[in-house]
């Protein structure tokens, strides 16, 4: 099947979606105030055809519904790399890694490869975060929309292994648990890294069914889990950005 490009580009907040030639133009760091930096980060990946500024409103918009989120939080928003995505025949656009099944249940082939890769780039954001701005991995959360959720949930429980820092929290909006046969998470992440999903009962991308499956699974590890479904298909709502807010808010006053 020859999935029409841009099929998971949500610029979901505002509705809208962008050209593909934006998004290798956009830079992978939104910020405010990028010189005195924050005391917190949150790193959000967008979706597949996407780009940094489909989501980059979040940083305008969390504060605006929850103060906390402003002056001592630093946005992070990373790019994507262009690759050829198999259920669009191999057409090349932002993706986080490759896509073999549509629409995406819970049976969907992993690309093991290319969700690594993307993790290890977000890391290295991480990293970053800490060696320029002193703000370390307790003090992140990482989440994202779609693809970009898929790889926060990765990011966030299957590779803080041990001797890794655990993150301050995770989103995932309208993603999807991979690797689901590799899953293994240490107490510590466990005890660490609460999580808010959202997700649309509408959803005909990434199937609706990926969410109460994702979190039972994470539950039984241990995970504490917050979930929200909304009357939507494969984008996002006001209330789930809402919660969201209320849910960065809450993991981020932690040890502040």
């Amino acid at each position: 099947m020859l999935v029409r490009p841009l099929l998971f580009s949500s610029a979901a907040i505002a509705g809208r979606s962008l050209p593909l030639t934006t998004a290798m133009s956009m830079s992978s760091t939104t910020s405010g105030d990028q010189q005195c930096g924050g005391k917190s980060a949150v790193v959000f990946l967008h979706g597949l055809g996407d780009s940094p500024a489909g989501w980059s409103s979040l940083e305008h918009q969390l504060p605006s519904l929850k103060p906390s989120l402003g002056q001592d939080v630093h946005y992070v928003f990373p790019p994507a790399p262009t690759i050829g995505i198999t259920i669009n025949g191999g057409y090349e656009m932002p993706g986080w890694f490759d896509l073999f099944d549509w629409p995406i249940g819970i049976s969907a082939k992993d690309d093991k490869t290319g969700k690594n890769k993307a993790a290890q780039q977000i890391e290295e954001a991480v990293e970053k975060l800490e060696k320029d701005m002193g703000i370390p991995p307790n003090r992140v959360v990482v989440g994202g929309f779609s693809q970009g959720g898929a790889v926060a949930l990765l990011t966030a429980y299957h590779r803080r292994k041990e001797g890794k820092v655990p993150f301050a929290g995770c989103v995932c909006l309208s993603g999807w648990l991979t690797m689901k046969d590799d899953l293994e998470i240490t107490d510590e992440v466990i005890k660490s890294t609460p999580l808010f999903w959202g997700h649309g009962q509408a959803d005909d991308k990434v199937l609706y069914e990926q969410q109460p499956h994702g979190v039972q699974i994470l539950r039984e590890l241990g995970v504490d889990v917050s979930d929200a479904a909304y009357p939507m298909g494969h984008s996002s709502h006001p209330k789930e950005i809402e919660a969201m807010a209320e849910f960065l808010e809450r993991v981020l006053k932690k040890d502040s």
